[in-house]
């Protein structure tokens, strides 16, 4: 059997993990700063994806990236295809991952003693080394947990990853891809043995972040 939808599926969510951690934990770290109602819609928007059905993430996505669009042409002249591209893929998982990120480590940030930032900024240290030396390394469990939340969710995304890239075989088709691909054309077999694929790479990981989440409260 051909393992390249494997391939490609962790290629994708290993990039769009990677983005939706540096980019869900310094939204988060913005949203925390902010007050009154700005907040409140500030929040909303970056849960959206997290509520919104993956054809209306795949609809929005292709409206952006689309050839006709400003962004899309501007990307095309640069050499970069999102659209029916391998890129597309890791678009479209960075979008859905992003809010679990964005959620566990606002979450974990707001756990934080707030005295000990006040005490940080009387001393006169910096918004950026209070960011990386205090919150960071006191949220690391929730950052972690978001991240590997990010990446099940990330290697499981389906919907808007056809809209997007398309199933092109070798190229875009996912392991989720291959499950509808194989269970359309008849193939149960075939999508069985992706469904049990996915199902232990996701196992073990939701696993390993149990244990981790264990060891780390016994330390």
């Amino acid at each position: 059997m051909d393992l390249t939808p494997l391939y490609i599926s962790l290629r994708a969510s290993v990039y769009a993990t990677v983005f939706a951690f540096i980019c869900g934990t310094l939204a988060a770290w913005a949203v925390i700063h902010i007050q009154g109602k700005l907040r409140a819609v500030a929040d909303g928007v970056f849960t959206l994806p997290l509520v919104l059905p993956p054809t209306v993430l795949g609809f929005f996505l292709l409206c952006i990236f689309g050839t006709r669009s400003l962004v899309g042409q501007v990307l095309l002249k640069a050499g970069i295809r999102i659209v029916f591209d391998w890129k597309g893929t890791v678009a479209a998982s960075s979008v859905v991952a992003f809010p679990l990120v964005y959620r566990t480590v606002r979450a974990a940030f707001e756990q934080i003693d707030e005295s000990i930032l006040n005490a940080a900024q009387t001393l006169g240290i910096s918004g950026w080394k209070i960011f990386t030396r205090i919150l960071i390394p006191s949220a690391r469990p929730g950052i972690t947990a978001g991240t590997i939340l990010a990446f099940t969710r990330a290697l499981g995304e389906f919907g808007a990853t056809l809209m997007l890239a398309g199933d092109i075989p070798g190229k875009t088709e996912t392991i989720p891809i291959a499950i509808w691909s194989a269970a359309y054309g008849g193939d149960m077999n075939r999508a069985l043995v992706w469904v049990i694929i996915i199902v232990a790479i996701s196992f073990a990981t939701i696993t390993a972040m149990n244990l981790f989440g264990q060891g780390a409260k016994r330390k």
